[in-house]
């Protein structure tokens, strides 16, 4: 136990794994949820923020046509899709020097 807490011993690769899989799948959900949850909340806390929401909505469906939408939608999947390539290409790099750590130290010895 000491040896983990004054990190001679590193956190090992399967716990890696588990932290990108809750990052990767769990976290959009969450987000998505709490950003639905915030807007309502937030409308019930300030009656003005509702009265906006209702108008924004109006006028961009009043001045945009559903190429426009098509257009940020798919904007919105390709960042998304970006996000959760960097997250893997994080992991793939902690990953990697973990196992490079393993390597010089266990061929040391």
């Amino acid at each position: 136990m000491w040896s983990f807490l004054t990190f001679e011993t590193l956190i090992s690769i399967q716990v890696l794994i588990a932290f990108y899989y809750m990052g990767a799948v769990v976290m959009p959900i969450l987000l998505f949820w709490f950003m639905l949850w915030f807007k309502a909340w937030l409308g019930q806390k300030v009656p003005a923020v509702n009265v906006g929401l209702q108008a924004g909505k109006q006028i961009i469906k009043d001045h945009t046509r559903w190429q426009t939408r098509l257009k940020w939608m798919l904007l919105f999947v390709v960042m998304f899709l970006f996000a959760e390539l960097f997250w893997r290409l994080l992991f793939e790099f902690l990953i990697a020097y973990m196992q490079m750590r393993d390597a010089l130290v266990l061929g040391g010895v």
